[in-house]
């Protein structure tokens, strides 16, 4: 086809209302276990009952099955569950904790590889009763590097979890350890509602961070700073799906809620009203 005809084509079904297709997100939704406080068995049951293709564990999960990794992933590969991630804790400034440090989350890493998980979730320690500087955020650059070298030669990729409260906390400075981390191994993980509360707009962040973004925690924030079930507070999660959608981003996405709202609740119960928003976004079938 010559280009004159190829031009005269294109505008005569643009004119009859064709659009290029838009490009899409494919995104596995999992769901953190925070939500049961330590009770991983039942999350594990409640999670894949919901639908929920993967789970987010935390120390708990390593305390009660670290000797034993073949069981956790028999138990999961029952209820057809991925593990996602596994929360390993803060990674301190002071150099003297640094030796120790380094080894247990390798340790925990290596936990995730023997359950036949995907990633490691890391935070890191903001100075205590001083403002952070330069030296801080190339500190835990390089920290955080050393870290994601290890975990990577196990097969498990590092995610930096941006946190009120810690180093990485305005976009700034989650922007900051980015930049002073080898992106080869250190890559994002990516809180809506921590990044809202620290000043930040998330779905802006998802474009920002496109190269570098691991997985997401899509979680709501309600007017008093109060995690809530999406749809619930002020998070525009249409924005970060349309975000998400314009990198075509291709991963997992965990729904995480660190406690029930509604004292009468569970969470499973907020698990379904969690659930029941992605459905009435139209998002829940996105998890082909």
């Amino acid at each position: 086809m010559k280009r004159r005809e190829f031009v005269a084509l294109s505008a005569a079904a643009l004119a009859a209302g064709w659009r290029p297709r838009r490009a899409a997100a494919r995104i596995r939704f999992g769901y953190a276990a925070i939500t049961w406080g330590g009770n991983d068995r039942q999350a594990i049951d409640d999670i894949a009952e919901l639908g929920f293709r993967g789970i987010q564990l935390r120390q708990s999960a390593v305390t009660t099955w670290g000797n034993r990794p073949g069981e956790l992933k028999d138990l999961l590969a029952e209820r057809k569950l991925m593990l996602v991630a596994v929360s390993s804790g803060v990674m301190p400034l002071d150099p003297a904790a640094e030796a120790e440090s380094l080894a247990q989350h390798v340790r925990h890493a290596q936990f995730v590889r023997d359950v036949g998980g995907r990633y490691l979730q890391i935070l890191d320690e903001r100075p205590a009763g001083r403002d952070p500087v330069l030296d801080d955020y190339r500190r835990m650059g390089r920290l955080l590097g050393e870290l994601g070298r290890r975990t990577s030669d196990l097969g498990i990729k590092l995610g930096y979890h941006n946190h009120m409260g810690a180093l990485g906390q305005a976009p700034d400075e989650v922007a900051r350890i980015l930049d002073a981390a080898d992106p080869r191994f250190v890559h994002l993980e990516l809180d809506t509602a921590h990044y809202q509360q620290a000043g930040g707009d998330p779905a802006a962040a998802v474009r920002r961070h496109a190269g570098r973004l691991l997985f997401l925690h899509l979680k709501d924030l309600d007017a008093s700073h109060r995690f809530v079930e999406l749809g619930r507070g002020s998070v525009d999660i249409r924005a970060v799906f349309a975000s998400l959608d314009a990198i075509a981003f291709d991963g997992w996405v965990v729904v995480e809620l660190d406690a029930v709202p509604d004292a009468a609740g569970t969470p499973k119960q907020s698990g379904v009203i969690n659930r029941r928003y992605l459905e009435a976004l139209g998002r829940w079938n996105d998890a082909s």
